[in-house]
C-alpha cells in the first residue's frame, strides 16, 4: 500500500470500465458470419485464383531479384489474395475500359505495393491475351508482361528487351502511367486520404448508385494523422461507397509487432486496426485468416452489398509479410533474397514442382543486358505455363466478364443534379477582361480579398451547378471559403441528411487530409476541390499532397494527353497584415514554397493585392488547367482603389502574371525600376508611396507581380517586352515575402541588397494590428519611401 500526496491510498482506487459510445457502423467476425451464413464459392474458380496466387506470388520475388535490392515483396505477397479476390470476383468494372466512370476503382493508399499492383496488372492482361484476347484495350491502356521489364526503370533507360518491346518505365510507387490507376500514392498517409477525396467525387456523381472505392492500405499506413483525419471526414459525412482494406502483417521497416494484439503490446500503437475503425464509427469485418479464400471473398461480399447503415467499411485481413517467399515479417518490407541466390531459388520451389516446369539459372556476366535477358526468360516461363494452363486464364477472364456485365446491369447513370466543369472550362466569354457584374466592385466600397475570392467561387458555382466542394481548418466563415456555397445549399455536407451541401469538414482542423481529400475529389474530374486556411500551415502542410498530385496531373497530360484536374489551396490570412496573431501566423515564407517550386504548369500561384485582380487571376488559371491553384489572400478590409484615378492599368492586366503599375517617362530624369509583391506591400504603395513618389518627381518603372507562373505561360517574346531582362538587372524589390521570391525579378547584388521583405530585420516580425507589423518590418510606407529614395539616388548617381 502507498499513499500519495492528496492522501489517497493507490490500493484502495478502483478504476472504472470505459466504455466506447455507441456507434453507427456494424461490426462482424468473417468466421461467424460462415457458421450461419451459407456462401458459396465455385470449386474451379477457387482452383484459378488458388494457382494465379501462386504465379503471383512467384512473380513477385522476381521481381525484385531482377531489379536488385529494389522494390517491396513482402507486402504485396501478404495483399495478394486481397486484391485477386477484388479483382476476379468482387469489383463490378470494365477491363477493357480502364477509364469507365461508373467502374468500381481500387487504390492503393498502400503505395511501397506497386511490385504487388504490377505484378497483379500483368497476369490479368495476360489471362486476358490467352483465353479472350478480343477484350484487350488498346496497348496504351494495357500493362503487358513485357512492360515488367521497365519495373523501376527511367524512361531513358536503353537496354535491348526496354526498347524492343517498348515497355513502360513503371515509377517505383504507383502513377497513373498504369492502367485502372488514378493517383499517385506512397507518400506517408496521402494515398488514404486522396483515395477518401476521389470516393467522395464519385459518391457525388452517382449518389445512390455509386461504385465503390476499393482502399488496399496496411496497419503501418494507417498511423500517420492524416489518416485517421480521413477516417473521420469518410465517417461523419457517411461515405457508404468506401471499402478499405488493411493488410495487418504486423510488419513495418523496422517493427515486427506494429499494433497492439491481444495483451502484447504495440510498438508504434496502442490500437487494432479493428480498433481504429470502429472509434472512428466505420464498419468492421475481420478476417482470421487473410489467405483464406472463403473468407475474403465473404468478408467482400457483405462489405459490398450487405451493409445498409451508410457507413464506410473496414475489412481487417489477419496476414503475414513475406508468406511463403522465404524471408517474412520486417525483413521482406523493403529487401529480399540476393541476386540469383539459393534463397530466390528456393523461393520458386513451389512454383516450378506446380506446374512441372522451371526457370533457367543464372549464368555468365551480370551486365545489364544478360540480366534482362534472363529476367525476359523468367517472364517467359511464366507465359508458358499460363498458356498451358489455358484453364486458368479462361476462368479468371470469365470472372472479367462477369463483372462487366454485373456493371452494365445496374445502370449506373450520373445523378441528374450532376456538377458541369465544362460550363466554366469552355465559356470563352468568361475572361480576364469580362468581369461578372455580380463581382464588380466600386472604388471606395469596403472589402476583403477572401471575400471576393469566396464571391468568385461562389458564382463559377452556381453557373457549374455546384462543381466547387469547400473545407477548411474550422475557418469556413474566417477564410469565407463558405461564400463558394452561397446559392446552392446551406450547411455541411452528408450523403443521407444534405447530400447538396458544397461544404465538407474534413476532420476538423486537418490541412493534412484537406489537402489530400481536394486533391482526390478534383481527380475524378467533375468537381474542383477548394480548401483553405492560414497561409501558414496551409501551404507547408498541403505541399506534400499537392506534389503527389502535380505528379499524377502531369503524367496524365504527357500520356493519355488528358487536361489536368487543378484543386486551390487558399493562403488564407497571409503574411504581416494576419499581425495580431503573431509571428506563428503571419509567416512570410509560404510563397517561397509554391512559386516556381514545381515543373512548368504544375502549379499556379496568385499574389493580388487589389481585389479587383481577384477575378482575372482565378479565370485565368482555372482556364490555364494546372494541377494545382494557390491564391495568397489576407484578412482585413480595405478599400478598392480607383486604379484608372490613380494611371494604373485595367486589373485584367494582372492575367498576364506581372504587369506595369507605372511606366517610367522617356526623356526625363530616370530614377529606375521597382518590383513589387504581396498585398500588404501593393496596398501601402498605391495608397501612400505612390503620391509621395509623384510629390518628388521620381521617374520609375514599377511592375506588380501578380503570379510568376501565369507569366511564365507567356510567350518569351512578350515576358520581354513585359519586363526586359536589363530592367531586372537594375531593379530593386519590395516583397512582404521572403526575399528569394524576388530573385527572378530582381536580378543584381545591388538591387537584392536594396530590396525590402519580410526579414529584411534579420528577425521574425512581433505581434500588433497590421500596421505596426509592417512598420516593424520596414514594409510600411514610411519604410517603402525611405529605401525607394535611397534606390533613387544610387540609380542618379551610377546613371
Amino acid at each position: 500500500m502507498s499513499e500519495n500526496r492528496n492522501g489517497f491510498e493507490s490500493s484502495k482506487i478502483d478504476a472504472t470500465e470505459f466504455k466506447v459510445a455507441p456507434r453507427r457502423a456494424k461490426y462482424f467476425n468473417i468466421c461467424e458470419v460462415l457458421e450461419k451464413n451459407s456462401f458459396g464459392i465455385d470449386p474451379g474458380k477457387l482452383d484459378a485464383m488458388t494457382k494465379i496466387d501462386l504465379v503471383y506470388r512467384s512473380l513477385c520475388g522476381i521481381l525484385f531479384n531482377f531489379v536488385p535490392k529494389s522494390g517491396h515483396p513482402g507486402g504485396s505477397i501478404s495483399s495478394g489474395r486481397i486484391v485477386e479476390g477484388l479483382l476476379y470476383q468482387t469489383m463490378d468494372y470494365n477491363f477493357s475500359d480502364p477509364d469507365a466512370p461508373e467502374a468500381d476503382l481500387i487504390c492503393y493508399a498502400a503505395g511501397h505495393k506497386a511490385m504487388g499492383l504490377y505484378a497483379m496488372w500483368a497476369l490479368r492482361n495476360e489471362c486476358v491475351r490467352i483465353a479472350t484476347p478480343e477484350l484487350l484495350p488498346d496497348v496504351k491502356h494495357q500493362l503487358r508482361l513485357e512492360d515488367l521489364l521497365g519495373f523501376r526503370r527511367n524512361p531513358v533507360t536503353a537496354t535491348p528487351l526496354f526498347k524492343k518491346y517498348k515497355a513502360k518505365a513503371l515509377d517505383g510507387h504507383p502513377t497513373p502511367l498504369a492502367p485502372f490507376v488514378k493517383l499517385a500514392t506512397g507518400a506517408s498517409g496521402v494515398g488514404l486520404t486522396t483515395a477518401v477525396g476521389l470516393a467522395f467525387g464519385v459518391l457525388d456523381t452517382y449518389r445512390e448508385k455509386s461504385p465503390k472505392v476499393h482502399i488496399i492500405e496496411g496497419e503501418g499506413g494507417m498511423t500517420p494523422g492524416r489518416v485517421q483525419e480521413s477516417m473521420s471526414t469518410a465517417a461523419s459525412a457517411q461515405m457508404s461507397n468506401i471499402v478499405l482494406h488493411i493488410d495487418w502483417n504486423q510488419a513495418s521497416i523496422d517493427s515486427d509487432i506494429v499494433c497492439r494484439e491481444g495483451t502484447t503490446d504495440g510498438e508504434y500503437v496502442q490500437w487494432t486496426p479493428a480498433d481504429l475503425a470502429w472509434v472512428h464509427d466505420w464498419n468492421v469485418i475481420e478476417v482470421p485468416d487473410g489467405f483464406d479464400f472463403r473468407q475474403i471473398l465473404a468478408a467482400q461480399a457483405l462489405a459490398n452489398s450487405a451493409i445498409d447503415n451508410s457507413q464506410p467499411t473496414a475489412i481487417i485481413y489477419r496476414t503475414t509479410k513475406g508468406w511463403k517467399y522465404g524471408i517474412e515479417d520486417s525483413p521482406s518490407h523493403g529487401a529480399g533474397h540476393g541476386f540469383c541466390s539459393e534463397g530466390f531459388y528456393q523461393s520458386l520451389a513451389e512454383f516450378e514442382e506446380g506446374f512441372s516446369t522451371s526457370f533457367p539459372r543464372f549464368e555468365g556476366e551480370d551486365s545489364k543486358e544478360n540480366v534482362e535477358k534472363v529476367f525476359f526468360d523468367y517472364l517467359m516461363v511464366i507465359r508458358n505455363v499460363l498458356e498451358k494452363e489455358h484453364q486458368i486464364a479462361q476462368t479468371l477472364t470469365d470472372g472479367l466478364e462477369e463483372s462487366m456485365k454485373r456493371m452494365k446491369q445496374q445502370q449506373r447513370d450520373p445523378h441528374p443534379a450532376i456538377c458541369d466543369l465544362a460550363s466554366v472550362y469552355n465559356d470563352f466569354e468568361l475572361t480576364p477582361e469580362n468581369t461578372p457584374g455580380e463581382l464588380q466592385l466600386n472604388p471606395g466600397d469596403s472589402v476583403t480579398l477572401r471575400g471576393v475570392l469566396g464571391d468568385t467561387f461562389g458564382f463559377l458555382n452556381r453557373k457549374s451547378k455546384g462543381a466547387f466542394i469547400g473545407s477548411a481548418a474550422d475557418l469556413f466563415g474566417s477564410t469565407s471559403v463558405s461564400n463558394l456555397a452561397k446559392g446552392i445549399s446551406e450547411g455541411y455536407y452528408n450523403f443521407q441528411s444534405n447530400p447538396n451541401s458544397r461544404l465538407i469538414r474534413t476532420g476538423g482542423i486537418c490541412e493534412d487530409s484537406m489537402g489530400g481529400f481536394m486533391a482526390g475529389l478534383s481527380t475524378f474530374g467533375n468537381h474542383v476541390g477548394v480548401g483553405s486556411s492560414y497561409g501558414a500551415f496551409i501551404a507547408a502542410l498541403q505541399h506534400v499532397p499537392a506534389r503527389l498530385h502535380a505528379i499524377a496531373q502531369e503524367t496524365n497530360q504527357r500520356i493519355y494527353h488528358k487536361p489536368a484536374n487543378p484543386f486551390v489551396i487558399v493562403c488564407g490570412h497571409a503574411g504581416p497584415r494576419t499581425g495580431e496573431d503573431g509571428p506563428t501566423h503571419a509567416d512570410p515564407q509560404p510563397l517561397q514554397l509554391m512559386q516556381e517550386n514545381f515543373p512548368p504548369g504544375s502549379v499556379i500561384t496568385l499574389t493580388p493585392w487589389d481585389t479587383q485582380e481577384i477575378w482575372p487571376l482565378v479565370i485565368e488559371s482555372l482556364k490555364a488547367r494546372p494541377a494545382v491553384i494557390v491564391p495568397f489572400v489576407t484578412r482585413p478590409s480595405e478599400k478598392v482603389v480607383d486604379r484608372a484615378k490613380c494611371g494604373f492599368p485595367a486589373a485584367s492586366a494582372a492575367a498576364k502574371g506581372v504587369y506595369a503599375l507605372r511606366t517610367a517617362a522617356r526623356g526625363e530624369k530616370y530614377h529606375g525600376t521597382l518590383v513589387l509583391q504581396g498585398n500588404a506591400v501593393g496596398h501601402v504603395f498605391a495608397t501612400e508611396v505612390i503620391q509621395e513618389l509623384d510629390a518628388k518627381g521620381l521617374n520609375l518603372n514599377v511592375y506588380y507581380v501578380a503570379s510568376a507562373e501565369l507569366f511564365d505561360r507567356l510567350p518569351e517574346e512578350e515576358r520581354e517586352r513585359i519586363l526586359p531582362d536589363s530592367l531586372a538587372r537594375e531593379a530593386m524589390g519590395i516583397t512582404e515575402f521572403t526575399l528569394p521570391t524576388l530573385y527572378r525579378w530582381v536580378t543584381s547584388r545591388e538591387g537584392r541588397k536594396r530590396s525590402l521583405h519580410a526579414f529584411s530585420k534579420g528577425h521574425f516580425s512581433g505581434s500588433g494590428q497590421a500596421e505596426k507589423v509592417l512598420e516593424e518590418v520596414g514594409l510600411d510606407a514610411k519604410g517603402q519611401l525611405e529605401a525607394i529614395l535611397d534606390y533613387a539616388r544610387f540609380m542618379e548617381q551610377t546613371n
